[in-house]
């Protein structure tokens, strides 16, 4: 009997004792964007993170006589595991991220369209629409420096460096005229999606550079 109490108190006891370690809000800048991080401590060398990011930017370029209008939109949410070998602020992180990071494009030319290995007239055409996205989620890995095991509130920093593996990108051009449904303009967009996708495929690592000011309750 008394070794069925032992268990039952210790099966009791531990969900308590993973949530006694101290825990810490982060406000963050990054590659990802402005973020904020929740760092709970289980053991003094292993911690958890949650966390989310958020940046949008707009943007004109002109490419090949056409301009194009960009949106870039970071936004991520991430679940990290922290292991610090030392009991210090040096650790080692991997984890995931709900990534939903994206680019769209609004492109008008007045002249024309090379798309593919065929030239169309920008009437014909009409507006040309791009997105680019990743995978989510995807796998982060990392090192990094802060939020040591301190059971003493106040405040600290942190330093990520890391990369996220959100694999190939993924590009959809699309367009608003009659051509959009003709089989062969249809070919043409799938080969200048490829093309693209070629000339964007080293953003399948995506390097993560943050830095933070944390406050330890």
């Amino acid at each position: 009997m008394s070794s069925i109490r032992l268990i039952v108190t210790t099966l009791l006891l531990f969900p308590a004792t993973l949530l006694a370690g101290p825990t810490s809000v982060t406000g963050k800048l990054s590659t990802l964007g402005v973020g904020l991080e929740v760092t709970h401590f289980f053991t003094p060398t292993l911690s958890g993170r949650l966390g989310f990011n958020k940046f949008t930017y707009d943007f004109s370029q002109v490419d090949d006589g056409i301009d194009y209008d960009y949106e870039l939109d970071l936004s991520t949410v991430s679940a990290l595991l922290d292991w610090h070998p030392n009991e210090g602020s040096f650790y080692f992180s991997a984890g995931v991220f709900g990534n939903s990071n994206e680019l769209t494009s609004v492109a008008k030319p007045a002249g024309s369209y090379t798309i593919g290995d065929t030239t169309y007239p920008a009437s014909a055409v009409g507006t040309l629409n791009g997105k680019v996205d990743f995978d989510s989620p995807a796998a982060y890995l990392g090192i990094g420096w802060g939020n040591a095991y301190d059971q003493n509130s106040g405040f600290g920093w942190a330093f990520d460096l890391g990369v996220l593996l959100q694999g190939s990108p993924n590009v959809q051009l699309t367009a608003d005229s009659p051509l959009a449904s003709d089989p062969t303009f249809q070919a043409d967009l799938a080969r200048e999606e490829r093309e693209l996708e070629d000339e964007l495929s080293s953003y399948e690592y995506y390097p993560v550079v943050s830095f933070g000011i944390s406050y330890q309750f």
